[in-house]
This record gives structure tokens, sequence and C-alpha cells, in this order.
């Protein structure tokens, strides 16, 4: 177990603690465990590039622990009101039907190789700054227009664009499984 994993770990134990946070309306602390998460992102990514410390458990456990925390944040601020139901149906969504992708390329033992997209990258960004703002618009008593709007137009763009990406190629993938 690795420094990197362990600092992964830490920040999936961290997805609780921020929707505890967010239902109980305490969103500075909400705000204040989202930039701990985000901050252990870099660092466990730093340690494991830079001190060769990179694992496959690590590659495995960091879009995963990442995943979980914004989808729940998401779904939190979603069911709380302060950002519309339709995005996170859209957010949710994308990730739902690329993870069913992967399982069903794996059901029929096809694995596809999972490699992050550029525009995959950007939506992960964007998202993440709407997070960050909507958090910190709550804990902070400011109104985050238009910058909101902005990133929940970048985020629709780049979600949409990358489901379609990864679908695309999910489909050529599977499209040479021989049939029998």
């Amino acid at each position: 177990m690795s420094i990197p994993n362990v600092i992964t770990l830490g920040r999936i134990l961290l997805v609780p603690i921020v929707i505890w946070a967010i239902a109980s309306n305490q969103m500075e602390i909400a705000f204040g465990v989202f930039v701990i998460a985000g901050v252990s992102d870099g660092v466990d990514g730093f340690l494991a590039k830079h001190f060769n410390m990179a694992s496959e458990l690590g590659a495995m456990l960091d879009p995963l622990a990442d995943k979980a925390l914004l989808v729940s944040i998401y779904v939190a601020l979603g069911i709380w009101g302060a950002i519309p139901r339709w995005i996170v149906i859209l957010v949710v969504s994308r990730d739902i039907m690329i993870v069913s992708a992967v399982i069903v390329s794996w059901l029929f033992g096809k694995p596809i190789p999972m490699k992050p997209l550029m525009v995959s990258k950007i939506n992960t960004v964007a998202q993440v700054a709407l997070a960050a703002l909507v958090l910190a618009s709550l804990a902070f008593g400011f109104n985050p227009r238009p910058y909101d709007l902005i990133l929940m137009g970048i985020v629709t763009v780049f979600s949409l664009a990358s489901v379609s990406l990864y679908l695309v190629e999910w489909a050529r993938h599977m499209n040479t499984i021989d049939v029998k």
C-alpha cells in the first residue's frame, strides 16, 4: 500500500463527510472538505508520478475517488436545490453509461482499455469548477451568476461530447466481437 493509495483512500472517506455537510447545511465544512479532497488529489498524483509510486491499484482507485466525490456532490447539491436537477441527471447519466459500457465489454470477454480523452479531462475540470463555485457561493454567501451558468453550459457541452466519443469508441471496439 503506497502513500498515494492511502491518500486516495482518504479522499474516498471524505465523500460521506462532504455529503453530510451539504445535507446539514454546513456549507463552509462542505467547501473545506472539497478543497482538502482537491489538494489530496494533486498530492497523490504528484507523489505517484514524481517518486515512482504509481501502481495499478492507484490507477483504478484515483478515478473512482474522483467520480465518487463529484457524483455525490452533484446529487447532494441537486437534492438541496443548489444546482438544476437536469445537470445532475446529465453528469450522473454520463458516468453510468460509460461504466455500463465498460462492464458490458468485460462481460463479453473483450475489455476495453480506458484512456481518458482530452474532452473528458476538460469536462472533469469544468465539473470541479462548477461544484467549487456553487459550494463557495453557499459557504460564503455570494451570487455565482453568471459564472455558474457559463460553467453549466461548458459541463453540458463537454459531458455530451465525451459520452458520445466514448460510446462511439466502445461501439467500434465491440463491433470486432466474433459471432459464433
